[in-house]
């Protein structure tokens, strides 16, 4: 082989430029993406079934675990007092998971509001719940329950798994989701489950005591909506007052959905990781198209199959609320692939 001659030096070296930039563009773009697929992984790392049987036979039996009749019973009193004692219906909520903690391993309530179900307090579940932002659609097996088409579910399904998705990767065996409903109309959701245990201990005081629950909020939402009593005339003041005024009522607090919860900063990077992969990918395979949004716009009419594959792809891994509330991978696209000009993404329908 012939040695480098003199002369080709300077076409070396205008070669070496574009090269090296594309060959750190893709080490970049793949070390991103390993660590992305990573995260995906571990977030999936949990015991399996198998582990699960193992450690639920290493607990006691349900006889020894369990508490008595007797004991039961006072738990499901003191919960009662506590239910009808609440003050405001925001109060009552919790005072309802707390008379449940004696008689159930976990339990959490969702405000049902337009349609959706969002997480208002839980307990016996990991501390790092919500382990997702966001609101639940109720699937149709939950939808069921929230219509009044049934009094309870039961059975795992699409409906538990939904809410579980919200509170924990483990599963139980047995479980109970009940509505709390104000004239007829379901308000919040009560999921309960057996954690570790094979079943449920008390599955019939955990309904009771949502039904005193819903009567309990009908009456505080009754004070709320009476009608003021109107002033009497200043003339009839005097001949009345020998009667007894009537107490001042309480207006309680309405039941509000919680605010949409902020993204951990840790999902929060790993999602600009992933969608900055997408998006440079776009970018790496189709820079003529690129070329041509950035001086004529509709970016999305011109890639619209490759930009949906993307988002597809970032929505899978972070979920349709993620994208909605923070718009990381639509963020990226008008950043990378628009110059920052949101009017050159064109009608794309989730912009």
């Amino acid at each position: 082989m012939s040695a480098t001659r003199p002369e080709d030096q300077p076409t070396h070296e205008a070669l070496r430029g574009p090269l090296e930039a594309w060959l750190n563009q893709k080490n970049q773009s793949l070390l991103e993406e390993v660590i992305a697929t990573w995260q995906l992984a571990m977030e999936r790392f949990h015991p399996d079934e198998a582990l699960l049987d193992r450690l639920r036979q290493a607990l006691p039996g349900p006889a020894a675990a369990s508490t008595d009749h007797g004991d039961a019973m006072a738990a499901f009193a003191g919960a009662l007092d506590l239910v009808e004692g609440a003050p405001s219906q925001g109060d009552l909520l919790k005072r309802l998971l707390d008379g449940l903690e004696p008689l159930v391993e976990r339990s959490a309530l969702f405000i049902l509001k337009q349609g959706l179900a969002s997480l208002y307090a839980q307990r016996g579940f990991e501390a790092s719940a919500p382990l997702k932002p966001g609101a639940v659609v109720p699937p149709p097996d939950l939808e069921a329950v929230i219509q009044g088409l049934g009094r309870s579910l039961r059975k795992k399904g699409a409906g538990y798994s939904a809410l579980l998705a919200v509170l924990s990767p483990y599963e139980a065996t047995d479980l109970v989701i009940l509505p709390i409903r104000h004239k007829r109309k379901a308000v919040a959701l009560l999921l309960v489950d057996s954690g570790l245990r094979q079943k449920l201990d008390h599955p019939e005081l955990v309904r009771a005591l949502v039904l005193a629950a819903s009567a309990s909020l009908g009456s505080l939402a009754a004070g709320k909506d009476e009608p003021p009593q109107a002033m009497p005339h200043p003339l009839l003041q005097a001949s009345a007052s020998h009667q007894s005024s009537a107490p001042t009522q309480m207006v309680p607090d309405t039941i509000e959905a919680p605010p949409p919860a902020d993204l951990d900063p840790k999902t929060r990077a790993a999602a600009e990781r992933l969608a900055r992969v997408l998006v440079g990918d776009v970018e790496l395979y189709f820079p003529g198209k690129v070329a041509q949004a950035h001086s004529q716009g509709n970016l999305y009419g011109l890639l619209r199959d490759e930009l949906e594959r993307s988002r597809a792809t970032f929505v899978e891994r972070f979920g349709e609320d993620v994208e909605v509330q923070h718009r990381i991978f639509t963020s990226t696209v008008v950043h990378q692939l628009c110059d920052g000009d949101a009017s050159k993404l064109g009608g794309a329908p989730w912009a």
